[in-house]
């Protein structure tokens, strides 16, 4: 099975940038959607943002304007890139992947592990 791995979290004051990315560990057959997530210590995960194969995008509200999601399809690789954080942006942000395989007409989901995100002064 395919497995994703984030990057690029860190600890960052207010104001600063930090890009996030998940790679594939192997080449996708087709991608459907891919998407960053978020969960913040005693609250539910929530989307971020979402993009899919034909390069549509959606974002939460509260990351609209500062936060964007692109994809390198050559690289198999997805990137958040998160200007002007606030300390409401702290928590782990996941991938999440969703692909055929040859083999079904279904999507694959399937989650990174995690990357922290950390904003502070």
């Amino acid at each position: 099975q395919v497995r994703f791995v984030e990057s690029g979290g860190g600890l960052v004051q207010p104001g600063e940038s930090l890009r996030l990315s998940c790679a594939a560990s192997e080449s996708i057959f087709s991608s459907y959607r891919m998407s960053w997530h978020r969960q913040a210590p005693g609250k539910q995960r929530e989307l971020v943002a979402s993009i899919t194969d034909g390069g549509y995008t959606n974002y939460a509200d509260s990351v609209k304007g500062r936060f964007t999601i692109s994809r390198d399809i050559a690289k198999n690789t997805i990137y958040l890139q998160m200007n002007s954080l606030k300390p409401e942006d702290t928590a782990v942000y996941y991938c999440n992947w969703e692909y055929y395989t040859p083999s079904s007409s279904i999507p694959t989901s399937a989650w990174g592990q995690g990357t922290q995100v950390a904003v502070s002064s």
